[in-house]
């Protein structure tokens, strides 16, 4: 009886699974494997789509560059993201009285849409009439009111401090509730044989928020090698300016409906395909070395 009670509850998020992730997923895995003309499949092409990424153009000179900006992203929301995320956490976690409250104002950017965000910091950053510069100017630091998003060489880092803005409201909640679960009486213990407070949290807290920091850095890895909102919303599908804030996901968007290509459908599946594997071993490898970590601290 509760197996079926159980069966029930699960099945109307495993129908919708199904239908919005599993099937279209399995769907483009096998339209990568064969020839397309159009709308219309053609025979088996076995590995040509696959090729196809690494030998003929654009695919040949975006996607390497494409798939470096991918791992920028990640690496910078990532560093930036828990270091500002563990220290807010931290700092709230001796606010006892106002710690939902700062919390819960942290966590309001990502509840809006990336898409939002990113047209909303488009108009904050404008060169021309933005707040940003304008204020900058008005301060005396004239020399910093750049084109934030007209200068490939500051395009990529504004993509990624937005996305820490919006983002780091996850972390900070994630790494409270761990902070939580950090036993009171090993702090008080290692206070009372003296230690201090930068030595209470390098021996005793660090150790026990690993899971929790190694939780964050999967689903942003995850986050970063799928990002598409945000981008676009800078720099459109070819990741404006001069492709610097190109990501694999946008040179997917235009090989799949801007190309024009007769066999789109399947050299952009066989795209998919890749940047679901790195996802899905990237995300892997790093659960593994957790699970490892875990099993060493309980021992």
């Amino acid at each position: 009886m509760k197996t079926r009670t159980g069966l029930a509850f699960l099945a109307p998020a495993l129908i919708l699974f199904g239908v919005f992730v599993l099937y279209p997923m399995l769907t483009a895995f096998s339209y990568a494997f064969f020839e397309w003309q159009g709308t219309s499949r053609q025979g088996f092409a076995g590995l040509s789509n696959f090729s196809a990424l690494v030998n003929r153009a654009p695919f040949k000179t975006d996607l390497p560059t494409a798939l470096l900006h991918n791992v920028l992203f990640f690496v910078g929301t990532m560093l930036v993201q828990n270091t500002i995320g563990l220290s807010v956490a931290t700092l709230l976690h001796r606010r006892a009285r106002t710690r939902r409250m700062l919390q819960t104002l942290y966590a309001m950017p990502y509840l809006v849409s990336p898409i939002v965000i990113g047209y909303l910091w488009t108009l904050l950053l404008s060169p021309t009439f933005g707040p940003v510069n304008q204020l900058l100017t008005k301060i005396g630091l004239e020399q910093f009111a750049l084109p934030w998003l007209g200068d490939p060489k500051t395009a990529l880092w504004v993509v990624i401090l937005v996305s820490v803005w919006q983002w780091v409201g996850f972390p900070v909640l994630l790494y409270g509730a761990a902070l939580g679960g950090v036993p009171e009486e090993l702090t008080e213990a290692a206070r009372v044989d003296g230690a201090s407070h930068g030595q209470v949290f390098r021996k005793i807290t660090f150790p026990l928020l690993i899971p929790a920091i190694g939780t964050v850095s999967v689903l942003t890895f995850i986050f970063a090698m799928e990002a598409f909102a945000l981008p676009f919303a800078f720099g459109g599908s070819t990741g404006n300016p001069a492709g610097s804030t190109d990501f694999v996901s946008l040179l997917f968007y235009r090989s799949a409906f801007d190309s024009g290509a007769v066999d789109a459908i399947g050299t952009s599946s066989a795209l998919a395909t890749v940047l679901f594997l790195i996802i899905f071993g990237g995300a892997m490898a790093a659960t593994k070395v957790l699970r490892r970590h875990e099993r060493r601290m309980a021992s």
